[in-house]
């Protein structure tokens, strides 16, 4: 009977083709071709396209092992070691270094994962700058109205904005039945989010959950009329003149939600170019992006902090000025604004726990 057991389980898993957790099993941990597995829209960008300025001779970084948790023997071999699959260092619009690993190229595609999160917070901006939302402090009822429990009326924009929103979630990316599987790898996510319940009052506890930036893609969708992709389009990819064209996965070609909180796909000069967007406090060529005072608002540091590093409208901001947008696996865009230094690394891990630290050296050394 035993030998019958697992070939059939392995049936039963591809019968339930609909069911998340088939698809858990099937698929196994997220990964960089996961642009792949599910649909998605096209974001097309504009026929004129801002390239960064390239250094005739690209620059060799050096970093010392003590900052690592790592024994290597030159900065392409941390590279190895640290399972990065990119790496672009940009200083005062020039490429300084670019390194792509495991037979990628610059054309390479690379899975955002939760650095989609902080495009989300630019578009939630913009919005409220061309007048679609009022302001952060919004109930998010005012945008969707399928809660039944009126305890969802004292939940803000700004409570998702910050992770701080008191929804129940489990965001444990290992448990097959946790809600973040089911988010990341169910086909219906709108059906999902009108079961949402209440943990706690909102405004209280920071409580790091992906839930917060789909609600977050909802009330952008409903206060403008567009789909989050096509107002990333409109309002970002083209303006940016980014290389290529991008995607967003959704949960179903049936469906068509965006996943919000994962699923943004592009290449790394082009997550360079959102960086430079921040850095440069939304002005791009002489033209406002994205309100000056929202990104303020999103990327200063809170001086009532203790922290090292906090969380703040879908960026991680810095003790230092710095910030970044985080992804997992390791997908990062930093920026350090005392040097107008901009650094995107994508990997197939993590690697090592401290890039902060890294990228913090490479940023003050160069």
């Amino acid at each position: 009977m035993k030998k019958y057991f697992f070939p059939s389980l392995l049936i039963l898993l591809f019968i339930a083709s609909s069911c998340h957790v088939a698809r858990f099993f099937y698929y196994n941990a997220a990964d960089m071709n996961d642009y792949k597995k599910f649909p998605s829209k096209e974001i097309k960008t504009s026929t004129t396209v801002y390239k960064f300025a390239e250094s005739p001779n690209l620059k060799n970084i050096n970093i010392p092992q003590e900052i690592t948790s790592l024994k290597f023997t030159d900065f392409n071999d941390f590279l190895v070691k640290s399972k990065t699959l990119s790496l672009l260092v940009i200083k005062n619009d020039t490429i300084y270094y670019e390194k792509y690993l495991s037979d990628k190229t610059e054309e390479s595609i690379f899975t955002s994962f939760s650095v989609s999160k902080s495009f989300v917070s630019a578009l939630i901006g913009i919005a409220i700058g061309e007048g679609y939302i009022k302001n952060v402090n919004e109930p998010i009822t005012n945008y969707i109205d399928y809660f039944t429990d009126k305890r969802f009326n004292n939940i803000t924009i700004e409570h998702l904005l910050n992770m701080k929103s008191g929804i129940y979630f489990n965001e444990n990316y290992f448990n097959p039945f946790g809600d973040i599987a089911k988010y990341y790898y169910g086909t219906n996510l709108k059906k999902y989010l009108k079961k949402l319940t209440i943990k706690e009052k909102p405004g209280v506890n920071y409580d790091y959950l992906s839930v917060n930036t789909l609600l977050l893609s909802q009330i952008l969708e409903k206060a403008t009329g567009k789909k989050t992709s096509d107002y990333l389009q409109e309002k970002i990819w083209k303006p940016l003149g980014m290389e290529w064209d991008a995607s967003w996965s959704v949960d179903s070609k049936k469906n068509q939600t965006i996943k919000a909180f994962c699923g943004l796909n592009s290449h790394t000069r082009d997550y360079a170019k959102f960086g430079r967007l921040y850095l440069n406090n939304g002005n791009w060529n002489g033209k406002q992006i994205i309100p000056n005072n929202w990104i303020k608002n999103s990327i200063t540091y809170s001086k009532d902090s203790t922290q090292k590093v906090y969380y703040n409208y879908q960026w991680r901001v810095c003790n230092l000025g710095d910030f970044y947008a985080q992804g997992v696996l390791g997908q990062y865009i930093y920026v350090y604004p005392e040097k107008n230094i901009i650094i995107v690394r994508n990997g197939s891990n993590y690697g090592i726990k401290n890039w902060l630290d890294v990228f913090r050296y490479i940023a003050i050394h160069i």
